[in-house]
């Protein structure tokens, strides 16, 4: 019995042995792609595809809240069970910076032990469908989004939506639709399934993350790819490598979640119904077309593609003059499409 268990025990000392071996083989090997996706050049001097380092697009940057709490001041009475909560109702006050919780708090470093997070005006102060409350994040250029994720500080929305911008001057498209009454809010049915052929530029709508629980920490990811049966051919579907690109990003916080006792306007009540988001955070390339390992300030401060295979633009989308003997095209892992000279 004792022969059995220490045999037991090195077989699974091995196997854990031989897990790690080969974790650690693929973490190597994906840092090696990782490397060669970097340099626009192989060791040779050959064009090859290159892209920017993955980023969170959000960190640092401004997000304009169309409401903040404490503009006036007022007082939040949060749910028992939302860090801080207790049974005294807490204050916001915008001129004080302890009680302050304004939109720099959606994109600052994040830490769970300490969190910090905007928030809006409560329902006392109007805060309800079919008022919105939106956050519109500005990213400079072209980014390819991968995903884009919210961490809640109280209960998640009932009903809430995420659009784009895919040109700076565009119009505002939707993205994604969260809500427990898809039809009712936003006309649109719960669930969708794309066959191959569709047009895969359509928002989709769920309910998945609109219940009231949990009151305070839930997070709501938005993959910008999943559901698309293009996904798996990304770098020859231009419809997806359109669909994927944003300037902007906003955020229409639309319902709140509720118990049902807002009916009775009782004033604590109704302090106790707010949004508040603790992280914004948006995974994705700067744009560069496969021309770029790298984005910052051009001469006019302008955040742009340090280009390279001798293409030009903000977004490397064109070749330089004279390097037009054949039409530019996006690089690919299979041909980086160098603009050649004539």
């Amino acid at each position: 019995m004792a022969v059995s268990r220490v045999l037991s025990c090195l077989t699974t000392a091995v196997l854990m042995a031989l897990v790690s071996l080969v974790v650690l083989v693929m973490l190597e090997a994906h840092c090696a792609a990782c490397a060669g996706m970097g340099s626009c050049y192989d060791g040779a001097g050959r064009a090859q595809r290159c892209l920017p380092e993955f980023e969170n697009a959000a960190f640092g940057r401004h997000v304009e809240a169309s409401h903040t709490c404490g503009r006036p001041p007022e007082d939040f009475c949060p749910h028992v069970g939302t860090p801080g909560a207790g049974p005294q109702c807490q204050r916001c006050d915008d001129a004080d910076p302890q009680l302050r919780h304004d939109a720099s708090y959606l994109t600052d470093f994040h830490n769970p032990d300490d969190s910090t997070w905007w928030q809006s005006p409560s329902m006392a102060f109007g805060v309800q469908y079919p008022t919105s409350v939106n956050l519109t994040l500005r990213l400079g250029k072209a980014y390819e989004i991968t995903y884009v994720r919210l961490k809640f500080h109280t209960s998640r929305p009932e009903s809430f939506a995420i659009y784009k911008r895919t040109h700076t001057s565009g119009p505002w498209e939707p993205y994604q639709y969260y809500s427990a009454s898809c039809q009712k809010t936003y006309g649109r049915p719960e669930g969708h399934y794309l066959w191959p052929g569709e047009d895969e530029r359509v928002a989709f709508c769920t309910s998945e993350f609109s219940d009231i629980s949990p009151l305070n920490g839930g997070n709501v990811a938005f993959s910008t790819l999943e559901g698309r049966p293009s996904a798996y051919s990304f770098e020859e579907s231009p419809v997806l490598q359109e669909w994927v690109t944003s300037t902007e990003l906003l955020i229409s916080l639309d319902r709140l979640n509720t118990f049902g006792d807002d009916i009775f306007k009782d004033p604590r009540v109704l302090q106790s119904y707010y949004y508040a988001v603790s992280d914004f955070s948006v995974g994705g390339r700067c744009k560069c077309n496969g021309h770029a390992n790298e984005c910052g300030p051009n001469e006019a401060g302008q955040l742009a593609c340090h280009c390279q295979h001798n293409t030009t633009g903000v977004d490397c989308e064109r070749c330089l003059p004279f390097f037009q003997d054949r039409p530019w095209a996006r690089g690919t892992a299979e041909d980086a499409n160098e603009c050649l000279r004539f």
